[in-house]
């Protein structure tokens, strides 16, 4: 199955649900970050997390932003998502691993340990919004649930997961539903959701068992007036890098490490945190930066004494 996004209300749009199947980009991340089971395991299931989020936003270049960071051998992680389907992230020890834990599953909670969930949204215009939680578990799932009740006052579910073995990635994904302020009151349809939902043993168990997102969907809240909507969204692996963005954040290092980087390294070498690709920058492109520098420094002066010819008092007292 495609990686896809697909969303639902139910209980006269009382409940918002959205599902995602996030295998082959999460598989994507396992290969360009050379990820251990458990790496791949902790950012496949915030990618998800992620997307999830994202998928509420209103404005198509909204976009969130996950960083954990934990006490755990994982140290941390960090994933940005957006409306638009595209999701990036890396962890900050790749290789890390644990034993499974005792429901043999990767032990992602012990990995990340003790810290805080850091949530930025940014709506594409305006200032974004920061929020910091504590790690409940350090499941990821529990923790982005906790963040939308505390900090959104949202009664939220939320099922992540992420199967893979030695040949990759198999399954990956996750569920959020979420009652909604106005049904909110009813606590007899919070507490029938929340029952339903803490049967979830995992999302990637019903992967495996050949179950679709609909399907799915329909087995939680089919009884509860389930209106799956007819848009699905494709979700990709995506990074924003490049290698103009290289060489202008190269250039702002100045003339005198440009220089450096020439006599002693013979260029210069990038690597993208977010997706793992490699910039290489020769000679002559760092000298045509210096170039452009000290090119750039001669206008300045040049405007400079324009300005204090055309103003002869700026100069008086110096």
């Amino acid at each position: 199955m495609a990686d896809q996004l697909i969303r639902a209300t139910a209980a006269h749009n009382g409940i918002r649900a959205v599902g995602v199947i996030t295998t082959d980009l999460t598989e994507t991340a396992r290969l360009r970050h050379n990820l251990s089971p458990l790496a791949t395991d902790a950012l496949g299931r915030t990618m998800a997390a992620g997307l999830l989020l994202a998928s509420s936003m209103k404005q198509p270049q909204g976009r969130v932003s996950l960083r954990v960071r934990g006490s755990g051998p994982l140290r941390g992680l960090m994933v940005d998502a957006g409306r638009d389907g595209t999701v990036r992230g890396y962890v900050h020890n790749p290789l890390a691993e644990l034993p499974l834990n005792l429901a043999g599953q990767q032990d992602v909670g012990r990995a990340l340990g003790a810290g805080y969930l850091f949530v930025m949204r940014d709506l594409g215009y305006g200032q974004p919004f920061t929020s910091t939680v504590e790690l409940v578990t350090g499941e990821v799932g529990d923790d982005v649930a906790y963040f939308l009740v505390s900090s959104d006052q949202t009664p939220s579910a939320l099922a992540l997961g992420v199967y893979a073995d030695q040949d990759g990635v198999k399954g990956a994904g996750g569920l959020l539903i979420q009652v909604l302020p106005k049904a909110a009151r009813d606590e007899a349809l919070v507490a029938l959701v929340e029952s339903r939902c803490q049967h979830l043993t995992g999302f990637t168990p019903l992967l495996r068992s050949g179950q679709t997102l609909p399907e799915i969907l329909d087995s939680l809240l089919g009884d509860l007036g389930l209106h799956i909507l007819p848009e699905v969204q494709d979700l990709r692996f995506s990074c924003r890098c490049s290698f103009d963005r290289v060489l202008g954040a190269l250039k702002m290092l100045g003339t005198a490490e440009l220089q450096d980087m020439i006599e002693t390294d013979e260029g210069a070498e990038a690597v993208c945190d977010f997706c793992g690709e490699v910039y290489q920058a020769t000679v002559g492109q760092l000298g045509d930066l210096i170039q452009e520098l000290q090119q750039n420094e001669l206008q300045q002066n040049e405007l400079q004494q324009n300005e204090l010819q055309q103003n002869p008092a700026l100069t008086e007292g110096v």
